[in-house]
């Protein structure tokens, strides 16, 4: 989404070089300063944009270039995954709040979201010294209250937690980084779930041979995604003479990943009325850390 080389701008007033401000009309638009804790920094934005999903427009495939800048609209979204509010609450000095939730809900529609997340997932394992594609993973779900925007057919009761709402079922590597998210009702039991979530691990990661899993994944699932996906699913208990809080093997990875997304107030609570929305917001909360966790120094273990 920003120019490879130099080109000659629409407009004078330029306060970036990405596509709408070189072939768009972004630069009629007034710019911002950078002010919230959730904006992007110059030095993450030197990261994630190279990155940045390809427009369908600039390889031909129909479409026309954006009105308003991307640093603006990426950073609009994740002011709103942050801060937990409603997109009719946005500050006026990001673009208007219709066009943003425009520009979320097309990059939903076709999985533009899923592909960065993807990409940054990449660069991050690359950074710790693994390769692109996990070859391990872990699962769990947490349950989470639903808003009184939820319909009643995608929200349940988890009789287990005693929360009304929704479950997010989600599988990370080990590095606690993302590779498949679900969210449905809460009365929804993991391993019902987990058949699903595991057959598109399967499809979007070969590489996978192994997954960690608590006590709740136990029985069929186990001969099912062996037999079927070629997956081992080995469960990680606590031994019958465990007392208290106990960081487990493997399963902490989950369990961090999981408090990482309850930092982001738009998931401290599920508002979305699709779940196909809350999955989005949720891999908008990883791509924000993991932008971070790109632009930060990296420690050289030979200083």
């Amino acid at each position: 989404m920003y120019a490879s080389e130099l080109v000659e701008f629409n407009s004078l007033a330029v306060s970036c070089d990405c596509l709408a401000h070189v072939y768009g009309n972004a630069a009629d638009h007034p710019g911002r300063e950078p002010r919230y804790p959730s904006d992007m920094s110059d030095a993450e934005l030197a990261v994630v944009r190279p990155l940045l999903p390809t427009p369908a427009w600039l390889e031909g495939r129909g479409g026309q270039p954006e009105s308003y800048c991307h640093r603006q609209m990426l950073d609009a979204i994740r002011y709103l995954v942050a801060g937990g509010i409603s997109w009719r609450s946005m500050p006026a000095d990001f673009p208007c709040w219709p066009r943003v939730y425009v520009f979320f809900r097309r990059w939903r529609q076709h999985r533009l979201i899923a592909e960065f997340h993807d990409r940054l997932r990449g660069k991050a394992r690359e950074r710790e010294g693994r390769e692109v594609e996990p070859t391990a993973g872990v699962i769990d779900a947490q349950s989470v209250k639903a808003a009184a925007t939820v319909p009643a057919a995608s929200r349940g009761f988890d009789g287990g937690k005693l929360i009304n709402g929704r479950k997010r079922h989600i599988v990370t590597d080990c590095l606690g980084l993302l590779l498949v998210v679900a969210v449905t009702a809460a009365n929804i039991g993991d391993r019902e779930a987990a058949t699903g979530l595991l057959t598109r691990l399967r499809e979007l990661h070969r590489d996978i041979c192994l997954v960690w899993a608590d006590g709740g994944y136990t029985g069929a699932l186990i001969d099912w995604a062996r037999e079927k996906l070629a997956l081992t699913v080995e469960v990680v208990k606590r031994t019958d003479d465990t007392k208290g809080f106990v960081v487990l093997p493997r399963r902490w990875v989950v369990e961090r990943t999981l408090s990482w997304l309850m930092h982001s107030r738009r998931l401290c609570r599920d508002y979305e009325t699709l779940p196909a929305t809350s999955e989005a917001v949720i891999l908008f909360s990883m791509i924000t850390r993991m932008g971070r966790r790109l632009a930060r120094p990296h420690a050289c273990g030979q200083c």
